[in-house]
Formats: structure tokens, C-alpha cells, sequence
């Protein structure tokens, strides 16, 4: 069972990757599509300013959506993160796209320690056989608690690290083509008054929404295409991460799960 399990949470934590991969082109886009009349940021210096915001923020919020439309349990269909430079993160995770119910996971990382909460859709849609059934058995509403020494964890380690998130939108803005960018009118997201700036990247159109006040920070990116449709949200630029982490009674040893046999029956009832 632990391959099985390990490959779908590496799988998990490339979601944070393709977040940071929805802004790296625009970030990247060349110059501006329209005059400038002097009186105000081009589209150009505000993505540049929301870049460096971005990177030189020490915790974040990042929230992501995937509306696609193509039914699968074992694609990720959204996460809630905070997450830190020093590897440290809470949040959820839940699976399934184009309407499908592939089960929801809460993380919490701290320092090397991992606790994971998938809930009982997750089990029995992840884990084929009767493994899944079984591990939703066994757990119940308990977290999986272990450290990214184990196989099973280690990938949770590049979801959680701030550091890699920037590393992906730094790569990703190297890589990009040079595009132009589009200044739309202010406008508002949550309340914040935002500039949207809009661009192409691989066919698709993203729209990238910076705050026009001082510093222009990037709060929500949009990714539309015949195949995409993503929405990521950013708050709370600098604010910890919560501390708490389960308690002994809240969790299970991962070497229970290493120990379920994914063709082994459910006890019935």
C-alpha cells in the first residue's frame, strides 16, 4: 500500500507547483500593450513589483481551484495552504475534477513531522481494493503521523516549502515567452481595489490581479483555456503559520498504514 499511496501524494504536491506556474509567464511578459502616460505604474512595473513581493514574502496563504472539466477522482481539484519558507504548513487538499468525489485530505507539517487527515471518500477513492475501505477503517478521523523521512511523506515536503513554490515561479519566468501585457481598469477582489493585468501563456489567457495601492501585491490569478480553468487566490503575505499541531490522542503511527495490506477485506460488519 505504500507506493500506491505514495505516488497519489506526490501527485498531490505538484498542485502548489502548477499554482505558481498559472503567473509565472505573465510575471515574465514583456512590454505593455498600451501607452503610458506617465501618471501611474505601467503593467510591466506592477508585475514586477507582485513578482518581487511574491519572492520575498516569508509565509503565505495560497488558495487553488481547478474547475476542469474532465472527470477524475485523482486529480486535485483545490487546495488551502499557509505555508513558510522554513518548510512549515495547514491546509487541506481535496481530489476530484469535472464534478467527481475523490475525498478531501487536512496536512499539517511542522519542522520534519507530518500528520495527514484524508477522510473516508479519499481512502476508498485513492487506494484500489480493499485496502482503502480498510485504511478508512482503521483511521477513522484520525491523522497519519510520521516524518518526511518516510517515503510515504516525502513529497509533502515541496508542497509545504514557500522556497519551492518561488523556486517553480522563478523557473517558470525564465522560461517564459516574452508576451505583451494588457492594463485593464481598476477594479475590486474581496474589497481590495486591484489592477488586472492580462496576458497569454501556452494558448491560455491568465489575468493577474495586483493591488494598486503600495506594495502592489499579486492577490488572485486566473487561468482560462479549451483545457484549463484555474483560480488562485494569495493573502496574508507575512503572517505565520499556525503552530498547533495534533495531539497524541488525534494521531496514528504511519507504520499502521505501511502495515495495511491493500488486498485485504474489510471486516464486515
Amino acid at each position: 500500500m505504500a507506493g500506491q499511496t505514495s505516488t497519489l501524494l506526490r501527485k498531490a504536491a505538484r498542485v502548489p507547483v502548477t499554482a505558481a506556474l498559472v503567473c509565472a509567464g505573465v510575471l515574465a511578459a514583456g512590454p505593455v500593450a498600451a501607452a503610458d502616460d506617465g501618471s501611474d505604474p505601467t503593467a510591466q512595473q506592477l508585475a514586477d513589483d507582485a513578482k518581487k513581493e511574491l519572492l520575498n514574502a516569508d509565509s503565505l496563504h495560497i488558495a487553488l481551484a481547478n474547475r476542469s472539466d474532465d472527470r477524475d477522482t485523482r486529480t486535485p481539484a483545490a487546495f488551502d495552504l499557509r505555508l513558510d519558507e522554513d518548510g512549515n504548513c495547514a491546509g487541506s487538499l481535496r481530489m476530484g475534477t469535472g464534478g467527481a468525489d475523490g475525498g478531501s485530505v487536512e496536512l499539517v507539517k511542522r519542522g520534519d513531522e507530518v500528520w495527514m487527515k484524508p477522510d473516508a471518500t479519499f481512502w476508498k477513492t485513492q487506494v484500489p481494493g480493499g485496502g482503502g475501505e480498510l485504511a478508512a477503517q482503521l483511521f477513522g478521523d484520525r491523522y497519519v503521523h510520521g516524518t518526511t523521512d518516510d517515503p510515504m511523506l516525502d513529497g509533502l515536503a515541496e508542497t509545504c516549502d514557500l522556497d519551492a513554490f518561488r523556486g517553480q515561479l522563478e523557473d517558470g519566468s525564465a522560461r517564459a515567452a516574452q508576451d505583451r501585457l494588457t492594463k485593464g481598469d481598476t477594479t475590486k477582489v474581496e474589497g481590495t481595489e486591484v489592477v488586472p493585468l492580462t496576458g497569454q501563456d501556452d494558448g491560455n489567457r491568465i489575468t493577474l490581479y495586483v493591488t494598486s495601492d503600495e506594495p502592489h501585491q499579486l492577490v488572485r490569478a486566473t487561468e482560462k483555456g479549451p483545457d484549463d480553468d484555474l483560480t488562485m487566490t494569495l493573502t496574508d503575505y507575512g503572517k505565520p503559520v499556525p503552530s498547533a499541531t495534533p495531539s497524541a490522542d488525534e494521531s496514528v503511527d504511519i507504520s499502521k498504514l505501511h502495515a495495511v495490506d491493500p488486498d485485504q477485506s474489510p471486516p464486515q460488519a
